[in-house]
């Protein structure tokens, strides 16, 4: 199975250029997502993590 997936996959022309792209994808977005917990307010960072403890916001249904 894996040989043909292999071999079709060998004959597509412009294939390698896959790969990389998703890598670039990947390593940007974290790369992203850890600058915007670097610089993420410690005060935004507070408030959001009583969100879940703060009977205020809660909804009974």
């Amino acid at each position: 199975m894996l040989k043909f997936i292999k071999n079709h996959m060998e004959s597509i022309i412009g294939i390698e250029i896959y790969p990389i792209i998703s890598l670039l994808i990947f390593f940007i977005f974290f790369v992203v997502l850890f600058w915007w917990v670097v610089t993420a307010k410690k005060d935004y960072i507070k408030t959001v993590s009583q969100m879940p403890l703060d009977n205020q916001n809660n909804q009974k249904l």
